[in-house]
């Protein structure tokens, strides 16, 4: 609910207003199949005090050990796959190279990408290049000794896993959210089992206590199960499921609490050990109210289970961790945006109803990200707003991040791919991306995080969770607009935040071009669309499309057999945004289920094949993958006797040797849990 990944396939957005140096630094050392592996950097680490570098390292490590945690989270049998997979790689004496060898390397490349054996984006299950007979052969020729004894042996190996692997069906789709089937009984994620969508909602709805103000996240944090016909919740702590995982996050969490920067990050740190050693769901809504006011430390994290995109319930959350410190300088441009906070609330085009009467706790900031971890690695958002409870950002605020080392990496790794030049109307458009397409970017999710997610409020008696498997698809589509909205008004430039609203004229030109036509690259011929924030772009794209086509707002041109998709008015493009927003707004506010699944069933879903079809023909040409994600820096300590003392950065630039390693070192969980 409260991440924007990085939308604009292969579409190099323009450096020039980056602030940095582009070296000989290579950004990109890998592509395969529809993925693209890059390299990002850490500037300034040297500029922090040998303490706060120490602080980081301790903190990655932390990022590392809940690895596994994502893995099982995401299918039952990943991790017993993957085993299989790397002993494969490693053991196998025979033949390495030939169709199959490269075939059977791409799927463990895609396999590690998406922490399990369906595509982190589209959900769907990866079917491999190879043959069963080949994965046979495969298996019957490595040493038994590579495999773990929890398998049984080769023939149980072949028996068991031949059909998880290359029947495609079975677990055909990770989260099943089609509006009509049981969406537990559909998704292939671990968050459920011998239980269906109606018992999982009853079992939540009967706990729900609509007089509380400050109620907790009920069942963020466990595995719900029925156990000789009753139904428990499995919960996610130290002494409990993934407890071993957890075990050696708090071991590190522990040693980052004795070089905390300040009280008040020591107290942060041992809350989230407390909520760890206890799975109280209570003691996390503590440690997110101390981490919210956090304002002072530069060093910071987000570490546990965070969002709920992998749940097509939207009840449990996916383990994650970015460790990351501020930049100080391109956080003045956030600080603008959070300190007139109050400014965008009260202007806001939403019924001043579910407009929030005082503003709290926006606080806003650029950050450099040290590690990925979890559901952000190796795939990761380029910003993050949060904690998610709407009743903590009511009374306590909000904290947003913008990841501007890795929107600059995805800059770096896309120059000159030709992706603008292909898609876009006009040399025109073409040259003001150049200009300001940077900026643009940036300010968009700027706003988007800082204030976008931060906004407006629930009517009473509305507890948040109404909308259910729309929820999160409309709350995206809620930040967007506040952010599309605001980045045309004049008050941007009135703030020094951009020279003038041709800066705007760029992301509405981009986000237009994005939601109905470029995006598709990243959706197989014939498919719905399923993920939550493409959802959401095509969503508001289609809509004011639709809305707008009297007065011919938005284009839709041809040349040379080629679809194009040009903004003719700008003005009007902003009115129909704000009129969507407020009715976005109204839809969360009141909990309007209906409202929201007619909004998402009619707009963001269903895909024009013909459209499809060229766009995937005319992006094929290009040679770009659609989808990025990093290698991370390895942050390697300085030791002094039994001491950490300093830490430095090294850039590793082999894929498969990270993954490698981290399965190696990394790896506190049984196969089955």
């Amino acid at each position: 609910m409260t991440l924007i990944c990085f939308a604009t396939a292969g579409f190099a957005i323009s450096s020039c207003d980056s602030g940095k140096k582009n070296d000989d630094f290579k950004w990109q050392v890998d592509q395969f199949a529809d993925i693209r592996i890059m390299r990002y950097q850490i500037p300034e680490f040297e500029k922090l005090t040998p303490q706060q570098r120490v602080l980081v390292y301790y903190l990655s490590e932390a990022a590392k050990c809940g690895r596994d945690i994502i893995w099982d989270q995401n299918y039952k049998h990943n991790l017993a796959v993957r085993s299989i997979l790397e002993a494969l790689y490693k053991g196998y004496p025979g033949e390495r190279n030939g169709e199959q060898w490269n075939q059977f390397m791409v799927y463990l490349k895609r396999v590690w990408f998406s922490n399990g054996i369906h595509h982190h984006y589209s959900n769907d299950k990866i079917m491999p290049g190879f043959s069963a007979e080949y994965f046979t052969q495969l298996v019957n020729q490595t040493p038994d000794s590579l495999f773990p004894s929890e398998l049984g042996g080769k023939v149980q190996i072949i028996e068991k896993y031949l059909p998880i692997i290359f029947d495609p069906n079975v677990a055909p789709k990770r989260v099943n959210q089609e509006a009509g089937v049981d969406m537990v009984a559909q998704s292939a994620c671990n968050y459920y089992e011998g239980v269906t969508q109606a018992e999982a909602e009853k079992f939540y709805a009967s706990m729900a206590n609509p007089a509380d103000s400050t109620p907790i996240s009920y069942g963020l944090n466990s595995k719900l199960v029925k156990e000789n016909g009753k139904i428990v919740e499995k919960v996610w702590y130290i002494d409990g499921m993934y407890g071993k995982a957890i075990e050696r996050i708090v071991y590190w969490l522990e040693k980052a609490a004795t070089v905390a920067e300040n009280d008040h990050q020591h107290q942060v740190i041992e809350k989230l050990i407390d909520y760890y050693k206890t799975g109280d769901l209570k003691k996390f809504d503590e440690y997110n109210v101390l981490w919210v006011n956090d304002l002072q430390s530069r060093v910071d994290f987000v570490n546990g289970f965070i969002e709920n995109y992998g749940d097509p319930l939207g009840y449990k959350a996916s383990w994650e961790s970015v460790v990351n410190f501020r930049n100080d300088e391109a956080t003045r441009r956030t600080q603008t945006i959070s300190q007139n906070a109050q400014w965008f609330e009260d202007h806001s085009p939403i019924d001043d109803q579910f407009k929030k009467k005082e503003v709290k706790g926006v606080t806003a900031k650029v950050i450099t990200v040290a590690q990925l971890g979890g559901d952000c690695y190796p795939s990761t958002p380029i910003g993050i707003n949060l904690p998610n409870a709407d009743w903590i950002r009511k009374v306590h605020g909000s904290k947003s991040v913008t990841m501007d080392n890795i929107t600059y990496a995805y800059d770096q790794a896309a120059l000159g791919n030709g992706f603008l030049e292909e898609f876009a109307w006009s040399a025109q458009e073409v040259e003001l991306n150049k200009k300001y397409g940077y900026l643009a970017s940036s300010l968009h999710t700027d706003l988007h995080e800082c204030l976008g997610h931060g906004s407006g409020q629930l009517a009473d008696g509305v507890k948040g969770d109404e909308l259910k498997n729309y929820g999160s698809p409309l709350e995206e589509a809620r930040a967007d607009l506040f952010a599309l909205y605001y980045i045309m008004d004049p008050k941007m430039v009135e703030l020094g935040l951009i020279p003038n609203l041709d800066v705007a004229k760029v992301q509405y030109s981009n986000y237009i071009r994005n939601g109905l036509m470029t995006q598709l690259t990243r959706v197989e011929l014939g498919k719905n669309i399923e993920q939550a924030h493409m959802r959401n772009r095509q969503l508001i794209s289609k809509w004011c499309y639709e809305q707008g086509k009297a007065d011919n707002v938005i284009e839709r041109k041809e040349r040379d057999g080629k679809v194009y998709f040009v903004v003719n008015d700008f003005e009007k493009l902003r009115q129909l945004f704000g009129q969507l927003l407020k009715e976005i707004q109204r839809i969360k506010s009141t909990g309007d289920f209906e409202a929201g699944k007619d909004l998402v069933e009619n707009y963001a879903v269903k895909v024009d094949f013909d459209l499809h079809k060229q766009v995937l023909d005319r992006f094929a040409k290009l040679n770009i993958a659609p989808y990025g994600g990093f290698i991370n820096p390895r942050i390697v300590p300085v030791i002094q006797g039994d001491s950490v003392v300093d830490a430095l950065v090294e850039y590793p630039d082999s894929y498969v040797e990270q993954m490698l390693e981290y399965s190696k070192n990394y790896s506190y969980l049984p196969l089955y849990n």
